[in-house]
Formats: C-alpha cells, sequence, structure tokens
C-alpha cells in the first residue's frame, strides 16, 4: 500500500523546513523510514520501490501530510 504525501502540508518546501517547531533540524519522516523510502530534495520525494508499508513515516509527520493509500 503507497503513501500520499500532501505537499501542502508538508514542512519541507523548498529544500528546507518551514516548521517553526524543529528548529530547521527536522526529525520527521524521511529520519523515521527503515529502508530510506523517502528523501529531502526540494520536495520530500518517495521511492515505492523501497516502501515497506510499515507506516513509520504516516506515525512520525506531525503536520499530516503522509498517508497510506
Amino acid at each position: 500500500m503507497p503513501i500520499k504525501i500532501d505537499y501542502e502540508k508538508c514542512c519541507w518546501k523548498d529544500g528546507k523546513c518551514t516548521s517553526c517547531k524543529c528548529g530547521g533540524e527536522c526529525k520527521g519522516c524521511v529520519d523515521a523510514c527503515p529502508v530510506e523510502a523517502l528523501k529531502r530534495e526540494d520536495l520530500v520525494k518517495f521511492d515505492k520501490s523501497k516502501c515497506i508499508d510499515c507506516g513509520a513515516c504516516v506515525n512520525a509527520c506531525e503536520h499530516g501530510a503522509i498517508s497510506m493509500v
């Protein structure tokens, strides 16, 4: 079951964290993924071929930007 990223809610935009909660040291979905299926670029990118459907990224996102579809 792949994930869906709502980029309107996601705090990672234009290659940086835009949330005041983390002080610029984002420790969210990318860090929670045990298989590195998420990567920070200009936006958070998702590699569905690596995803193991564990839901760790969904649970780690404080902004509700990631869901299982």
